[in-house]
């Protein structure tokens, strides 16, 4: 059995899991409702009160190894739930622009490039800071990752003037520039 896959998930007051025949589980919480198709050879033990436990019953390889994976995918639909998961982003130089308008975001980088991205019913956009920040947020942690890379997707940060969208705490290594050798003539 996997390590992590043995360690039990806490489930907090409000938020109830359910599992049906299917080996579907649901989690429904106060900042929305998460549902996972659980893999073969994996079952999950739901007691009121006690948190949550995942066991393999798997004896092939192959099957196991989705043991500490579903633990994980499991853990998150629970936090997600209760707290919610948030990536920001940052927009560099500041002549670069992001605007929300209903359910699209469209970021001007560059002089005339407007590019448009859309956004999925339950995750929320956030603009900032005159339109040089953005926060997306949700309760599904595959969907926020997702939609923070398309958006970083549009203009990524490049290294020589450090010009782009990146992750709020994303370093870029900053490339030093060409040089001439000898000097000019």
């Amino acid at each position: 059995m996997s390590r992590l896959g043995r360690a039990p998930i806490p489930v907090p007051g409000g938020v109830t899991v359910t599992c049906d025949a299917a080996r579907t589980v649901t989690v429904k919480g106060p900042k929305g409702t998460l549902a996972y198709r659980l893999p073969e050879g994996v079952v999950i033990a739901i007691e009121s009160g006690q948190p949550l436990r995942l066991t393999a019953t798997a004896e092939d390889r192959k099957l196991r190894k989705f043991h500490g994976l579903a633990r994980a995918l499991v853990n998150n639909m629970v936090v997600g739930v209760t707290r919610g998961y948030a990536k920001r982003l940052a927009i560099a130089p500041q002549t670069y622009r992001a605007e929300l308008k209903g359910q699209v975001l469209e970021l001007t980088v560059g002089r005339a490039n407007v590019e448009k991205v859309a956004i999925p019913p339950g995750i929320t956009v956030e603009v900032g800071g005159k339109g040089l920040a953005v926060q997306v947020s949700g309760c599904d942690k595959q969907l926020v990752g997702e939609i923070a890379a398309r958006i970083r997707r549009v203009h990524p940060p490049e290294p020589y003037k450090g010009r782009g969208i990146r992750y709020e705490d994303e370093v870029v290594r900053r490339k030093q520039g060409k040089t001439l050798v000898g000097g000019a003539k």
